[in-house]
């Protein structure tokens, strides 16, 4: 019915009803060309600019004995499945700097809050080695199971004060597929 509608309209607006270009009218001959070709380049190509170097993942920083979870999604992301999408769109999110106190405090309280589809997480501040960082256990009994409890540790390490100038983390998920990123102070710095 509309189209019936839009018709009489194009054509009391002095429009064609059928295109011009031949489309969909049996009558008229269609022509097809092939596309240009394009000119060849004054010259040659420059070399391909070399691929990023593959990041090296800091293997004795991760635990023996990690096997990978079933992932059929719970709904209360509990898995990589669930919670990989959503740490990979808040990446610049996962570390912070805070000078407080006369100390700089590196926290990691976003990770934590989605520490249940991780397997192990690890930390590495400016030239130091990559450590192992034990995260509180999911708490699978309570409706939020990713909540930061009063019991566990705090989501945050303390170092002298203008110390911190880069931050590299490393996270297993819970499939055992890995990420690891860096950062510098200015970019994390809460001010």
């Amino acid at each position: 019915m509309f189209d019936l509608v839009f018709a009489v309209i194009v054509i009391s607006i002095g429009g064609s009803p059928a295109p011009s270009d031949g489309i969909g009218r049996p009558d008229m001959p269609m022509t097809v060309q092939a596309p240009a070709r394009p000119a060849a380049p004054a010259s040659p190509a420059a070399p391909p600019t070399p691929a990023a170097p593959a990041r090296a993942f800091h293997m004795a920083a991760v635990p023996t004995g990690l096997a990978a979870e079933d992932q059929t999604p719970t709904g209360r992301f509990t898995t990589a499945a669930e919670v990989k999408p959503i740490l990979n769109a808040t990446r610049g999110n996962w570390t912070a700097v805070r000078e407080y106190n006369g100390k700089d405090l590196v926290y990691v309280t976003h990770l934590w809050s989605w520490r249940c589809g991780l397997a192990a997480m690890a930390i590495a501040v400016n030239d130091g080695p990559m450590q192992n960082w034990p995260m509180p256990p999911c708490h699978d009994t309570l409706p939020t199971p990713n909540a930061i409890l009063d019991d566990d540790p705090q989501p945050y390490l303390t170092f002298d004060l203008g110390s911190v100038q880069t931050v590299r983390i490393q996270l297993v998920y819970d499939d055992l597929s890995m990420e690891l990123v860096g950062y510098k102070r200015g970019d994390v710095l809460i001010p």
